[in-house]
């Protein structure tokens, strides 16, 4: 089968397009015939060799698919061959086949196209479970939500609206895609370029109360201001630390405040545990994207012959969404 291959680690230039074995689904899983993917920063990172797959998962990048069931697996049940899925899957994305765990499936609503499907399972089931499963957020809350623009970001915007109408939501973002991102219907943005600390900003826009909720992909250096804009017993959940992973702490305020800081990550979670955030999703959230209040914001579509401009797209932060891998005709 067709897949985009690497070896070695390094810049977007050692992604090559080649062949390689077709998987086969072992007991519990299968084997999809994939039509689209979609880049995530993860990719870029394990590309660079510093993000590497779970023990016993595919080693060619891609976190997501959508496509057809093309094979089951011993033991599958409730699935059919043909039928139109997307799945997270711990590797191999960027391929004709990736085989996938049944449990981990979602059906791909007739009003979705596959490329748009390709968008949801890593960005949006990431958002949906730190703004909602872990961060517990509910109508009426303020949130701050780091990086304007991003898959995530976008992401959990939109499931914010749907799920929560009546939040009010902060976002920090580059100039460039500011006003895209007030298109989006947040409440406030703000230039991170002229305001590294935001504090002040949301101290007077909550009228000193600060946020229930920051969902963080910068790390160290946003950590003080997110600490200082949490209200009482606010959470901060941290799902990336592009910025680095050392800073101090004003335990004492944290303490007096009954604030939490949350790490998460999804991609190295138990198979179970990503089973119980799948069917969750698949019953709070995916039926926003069948009647289209949620559509998948994307960027560009490239097809797998393109991956370096994909990947190169992505490394010079030039999208505003999702970037889709068109990997086969559906």
């Amino acid at each position: 089968m067709k897949a985009v291959l690497m070896e070695e680690f390094g810049g977007v230039e050692v992604l090559k397009v080649g062949e390689i074995d077709k998987p086969a689904p072992k007991q519990g899983e299968v084997l999809i015939k994939v039509v689209a993917t979609s880049i995530n920063r993860p990719d870029l990172v394990q590309r660079q060799g510093n993000y590497p797959p779970p023990p016993g998962d595919s080693e060619i990048l891609g976190l997501e698919v959508a496509g057809t069931i093309a094979e089951l697996g011993p033991g599958v049940e409730g699935w059919a061959v043909g039928d139109r899925v997307i799945s997270l899957v711990g590797g191999g994305g960027y391929a004709e086949y990736a085989v996938a765990y049944a449990s981990h499936l979602m059906p791909i609503p007739e009003t979705v196209s596959f490329e748009e499907a390709a968008c949801i399972c890593e960005s949006y089931v990431t958002a949906f479970l730190n703004v909602f499963m872990i961060g517990e957020m509910s109508n009426g809350q303020t949130a701050i939500l780091h990086g304007g623009g991003g898959g995530v970001n976008t992401a959990a915007i939109q499931l914010c609206k749907a799920l929560t109408p009546d939040s009010k939501l902060i976002v920090t973002a580059h100039p460039s895609k500011i006003d895209r991102v007030k298109d989006l219907g947040v409440d406030l943005t703000i230039n991170y370029l002229d305001n590294p600390d935001f504090t002040e900003i949301v101290k007077e826009y909550t009228g000193k109360k600060g946020v229930d909720l920051i969902l963080d992909h910068v790390g160290a250096k946003y950590l003080g201001p997110n600490m200082k804009s949490l209200a009482y017993k606010g959470k901060l959940v941290i799902i990336g630390v592009i910025s680095g992973i050392k800073a101090e702490l004003n335990l004492a305020l944290m303490m007096v405040k009954r604030q939490q800081i949350i790490g998460s990550v999804l991609r190295s979670r138990p198979v179970p545990e990503k089973a119980e955030i799948v069917a969750e999703f698949t019953r709070r959230a995916l039926p926003k994207f069948a009647d289209r209040t949620i559509v998948p914001i994307i960027e560009k579509t490239f097809t797998i012959d393109e991956v370096v401009d994909a990947h190169r797209m992505m490394e010079e932060d030039r999208h505003f969404g999702k970037i889709v891998l068109k990997i086969a005709e559906g």
